[in-house]
Order: structure tokens, then sequence, then C-alpha cells
């Protein structure tokens, strides 16, 4: 029997926007998405509040951050 763990949590690529907060930083995920009618690709981005444990990423760096279980009202995001 096969046991490997999959990983379903998500994993998102963005840039670090604000590191005022402690232990928090705030990343801006960009994502480009097609319109439904014309068919041009447009550019969407969203901000997310991710947990910085070591306060070590600062503003400009490109991070990877994984979903996790809900640490505050609105961060959700751990800083992989």
């Amino acid at each position: 029997m096969n046991t490997t763990k999959i990983n379903k949590n998500k994993v998102l690529k963005g840039v670090v926007t604000s590191d005022k907060m402690d232990k928090t930083i705030v990343v801006s995920v960009t994502r480009f998405v097609e319109h439904a009618k014309y068919g041009k690709r447009i550019k969407k981005s969203k901000k997310y509040k991710a947990h910085d444990e070591n306060n070590t990423k600062k503003i400009g760096d490109v991070v990877e951050i994984e979903e996790t279980k809900p640490m505050s009202k609105d961060k959700h995001f751990k800083v992989i």
C-alpha cells in the first residue's frame, strides 16, 4: 500500500507589500484572468496576510505562502 501524503493546501507566490506588523506580512498575489466575452487577459491581484515567524521577510521579497488553519481573523497563510 502506498502511503505518500498529498499536500492539499493552496500554495501561492507573491511579493511582500508590507512588513509593519509583528510576525505578519502582507503578500500581493497577481494572476491573469481571461475576459469571458472578449478573451483579453486581465491582470488581477489580491492581498493576503501571512505568518512570518522570525520577521525575516522585507518589502519587495518574492515569497511562497501556504494555506494553513486560521491564526487570526484575517491570517490564514504562512510563509514557506
